[in-house]
C-alpha cells in the first residue's frame, strides 16, 4: 500500500509540474514567437495608446459612431456570457423589444423608411459571448445614414468605409461577412475627425 501511495503522489507531482507549469509556459512561448499580436490580445493602438482589441467588442456612445451589438456583460472581456432564455421566453421577447425600440429611436430619424422588419437580428440580440466585435453589413448600412448625417459626409463615402472594414467569410466558406466596429470607427475618425 505504501508503494501505491508513493507512486500516486509522484504521479500527481509530475503531472502538476508538467501540465501546470511546463506545458503552459511552452505554449505561451510558442504563441509569443509565432503569433505575437494574437497572443497579446490583438490590441489595437492609435497614436501610441491602446484603444481596444479587434477580438472584443466595446461600447460606443453618441450618434457620431457605429454601435456594437447589445451585450449582457457591458462588453467585459473577462465575464462573457449570454442570456440563456428560450426563444419563447417572455423575458427574452421583452429584451428584444426594448433593444428594437432603442435601435429605431436612434436610426429612424435618419432613415424615415426604416421599419422593425428591416432591422437585422444582430442589432437587437446579443452574441453568444456578449463581446462580439462585429456587426452585420446590413446593420452597418442602416447606421451609415446616421453617421453620414451627423458627420456631414456623403452616404457613399461612409458605405466605402464599411466595405473597407468588412471581414469576409473564414476560408471563403464559413460564417458570414462582418464589420469590425472598432476598426470601422477608427477609420471613420481618420476620414472625418470630430470637431
Amino acid at each position: 500500500m505504501r508503494k501505491d501511495l508513493l507512486t500516486s503522489l509522484l504521479a500527481v507531482v509530475v503531472m502538476t509540474v508538467f501540465l501546470g507549469v511546463v506545458y503552459p509556459l511552452a505554449i505561451t512561448g510558442i504563441s509569443q514567437v509565432a503569433f505575437p499580436g494574437n497572443a497579446d490580445g490583438s490590441k489595437v493602438s492609435l497614436d501610441g495608446r491602446v484603444v481596444g482589441s479587434s477580438l472584443i467588442g466595446q461600447e460606443f456612445k453618441g450618434r457620431a459612431y457605429f454601435h456594437s451589438r447589445p451585450s449582457a456583460t457591458e462588453y467585459s472581456g473577462n465575464v462573457t456570457f449570454f442570456g440563456n432564455a428560450a426563444p419563447n421566453s417572455v423575458e427574452a421577447r421583452e429584451e428584444v423589444r426594448e433593444y428594437m425600440k432603442a435601435y429605431l429611436r436612434l436610426e429612424k430619424p435618419f432613415d424615415k423608411s426604416l421599419t422593425s422588419a428591416d432591422v437585422p437580428v444582430d442589432a437587437v440580440t446579443q452574441s453568444a459571448s456578449g463581446v462580439d466585435p462585429h456587426i452585420s453589413e446590413a446593420n452597418a448600412r442602416i447606421q451609415a445614414h446616421r453617421i453620414a448625417a451627423v458627420r456631414h459626409l456623403p452616404l457613399s463615402q461612409v458605405e466605402d468605409l464599411i466595405a473597407a472594414n468588412t471581414d469576409g467569410r473564414f476560408l471563403g466558406l464559413l460564417g458570414e461577412p462582418g464589420v469590425n466596429v472598432l476598426e470601422l470607427n477608427i477609420a471613420l475618425d481618420k476620414e472625418a475627425p470630430l470637431k
